[in-house]
């Protein structure tokens, strides 16, 4: 199960208007692609809405998280828009990715040393500096409070509440997002943009295998990794963030994580 992060509104993203970063590699290089999620490995089990019905359900949810969280004596935030044609952004971190950013902030908050790798597939957040700050009652991060998708509005906070498809979960807003990720930046790089946002091209996965002549993957030339370098895996996770924060504040539009 991997991870995604879209930004973009809900209506598209929810009536799968959209392709993953994988999608699109494979469609642009002519591989077929199948993608089935979690709890969707039978798609005609579904119940088939419109883009219509979907984007009037996602607005009546958007006007119910709204007024929730408005404040007594000040002006009710502005709905973001909703349609399911607007651009959007997409790109894959991968949970490794997001594991090392997130022990590269811990780190850096507790001032302790960051470790020069991680293992692939490690379960980070039973790591003890991560979970130490996700239970960390005076440094509140959306990041480690599992937050999944973050509204645009220009207060940074998070609250428990549902997804337009039901179910309780961490919601944030971007404005809490963007102020971590700055958070981040200050104790660990003090990168400026461009170097920000080069890194999910020059950082990340080191290569595991190749497409050879005849169109097949292959890892035969290729030794698998067990470890991966944490700053190169934190610096592109970073940068992938960055990006999606700056459409979703460019745009007005929310970000999910996708897996």
């Amino acid at each position: 199960m991997g991870l995604d992060i879209y930004a973009g509104t809900l209506t598209r993203y929810y009536a799968h208007n959209w392709k993953t970063a994988a999608q699109q590699w494979a469609e642009e290089n002519g591989f077929a692609f199948h993608r089935i999620a979690p709890g969707r490995e039978d798609p005609s089990e579904e119940e088939e809405l419109s883009p219509a019905e979907i984007q009037k359900a996602v607005e009546d949810w958007r006007e119910q998280i709204l007024a929730a969280v408005s404040q007594p004596g000040k002006a009710p935030y502005t709905p973001w828009p909703e349609d399911n044609e607007s651009p959007y952004f997409t790109d894959k971190p991968d949970w490794d990715a997001l594991g090392a950013m997130l022990l590269t902030a811990a780190c850096h908050t507790y001032r302790e040393p960051i470790p020069s790798s991680v293992p692939k597939g490690w379960d980070f957040m039973e790591h003890p500096l991560i979970r130490r700050l996700s239970e960390d009652g005076e440094r509140v991060w959306s990041l480690f409070r599992g937050a999944v998708c973050w509204i645009p509005l220009p207060d940074g906070f998070l609250f428990q509440g549902p997804l337009p498809t039901g179910g309780q979960t961490v919601i944030a807003t971007t404005a809490a997002l963007h102020m971590e990720l700055d958070q981040l930046n200050a104790m660990a790089w003090q990168a400026d943009e461009a170097a920000i946002l080069g890194w999910s091209k020059t950082e990340g996965y080191p290569v595991e295998g190749s497409v050879g002549p005849d169109g097949v993957f292959t890892k035969a030339d290729i030794p698998e990794q067990s470890q991966y370098d944490t700053e190169s895996l934190a610096k592109f996770a970073f940068s992938i963030f960055y990006q999606a924060v700056q459409f979703s504040e460019e745009g007005q539009t929310p970000i999910l994580l996708d897996y």
